[in-house]
């Protein structure tokens, strides 16, 4: 193994601790979920819990590779990218395993595997998903990008939109009452793919910093009038009602807040990032760089 292939180590072939850290961090939750079941800690049904827990942790590190961009971008941490295709291999290799779970949990039985799989509508989502990150894990590598080129690789990479987008529709139906998550994943993947259509409508420009304000402070009302519609038509309860939860706190902490919270965080980042990156004042006579620029 080249040093340029070792996971740990950047372009120039040095160890990048970024990178060796986020190596490091992709097995923990793997190894929790089997030390939980080792021990006996996952529960009555200890399989189906090692199974939905893996699976989250798939759409987890799904939506971590499409944070990247967006927080490279508004941080100017562009050393974050790095980590963008070891999260997106470390969710197909979740994915595997989810499925391999799955396939235990039915006994081995691969015929039955592959019926419930084309009966069942959200495990057909899911099982695409699956197809779909394996095409974007086999053509990761830095040979693919030169056999595809850049543009037609970069399109293939695209579906991953799509794939995070039947991952949650996955998650969402299978959690059934169990919604909290789902809707918390809902409301963050609605804020990426904001973003992402900013900074297709400013083009190469970098999308300015108050249109991410104004997508974060849009998006929690969005998720809590998603999540009361969706109580509405599920439970008649009524809409109003569901607002009324989620203003008043004592149900929780409800899913619309985790949202703002998250979201809120890493633009007030971003706000404080941009802040410190202002050029200071040079002496009369002496041009002001900006430390953006000189990069």
């Amino acid at each position: 193994m080249t040093p340029l292939k070792r996971p740990w180590r950047d372009y120039s072939g040095r160890v990048s601790p970024l990178k060796t850290a986020t190596f490091a961090a992709l097995f923990l939750p793997a190894l929790w979920v089997a030390f939980r079941f080792a021990t006996h800690r996952l529960g009555a049904r200890p399989l189906d819990e090692a199974l939905l827990e893996i699976g989250q942790w798939t759409l987890r590190l799904v939506f971590l590779a499409l944070t990247v961009t967006p927080l490279s971008r508004m941080l100017a941490w562009p050393r974050l990218n790095l980590v963008r295709r070891m999260l997106g291999v470390g969710a197909f290799a979740y994915i595997v395993i989810h499925f391999s779970l799955y396939i235990v949990s039915e006994s081995f039985n691969l015929g039955a595997v592959a019926s419930e799989i084309l009966k069942r509508v959200y495990l057909s989502i899911g099982f695409v998903a699956l197809l779909g990150l394996a095409a974007l894990a086999a053509t990761s590598t830095d040979g693919m990008v030169r056999r595809l080129g850049p543009r037609r690789w970069q399109a293939l990479h695209r579906f991953v939109y799509l794939i995070g987008l039947f991952g949650l529709v996955h998650f969402f139906l299978q959690s059934k009452l169990d919604e909290w998550e789902p809707t918390v994943m809902i409301g963050l993947f609605a804020w990426l793919m904001g973003w992402r259509a900013l900074a297709w409508a400013f083009g190469r420009r970098p999308v300015p910093l108050w249109g991410a304000v104004l997508l974060t402070l849009a998006v929690g009302p969005f998720i809590a009038l998603l999540e009361a519609v969706y109580f509405h038509f599920a439970y008649h309860v009524t809409i109003a009602r569901v607002l009324a939860a989620d203003l008043s706190l004592q149900t929780g902490v409800r899913p619309a807040w985790v949202v703002f919270g998250i979201v809120a965080m890493v633009t007030g980042l971003a706000l404080a990032r941009a802040a410190l990156r202002r050029p200071s004042l040079k002496p009369a006579g002496l041009p002001v760089v900006s430390e953006l620029n000189s990069n």
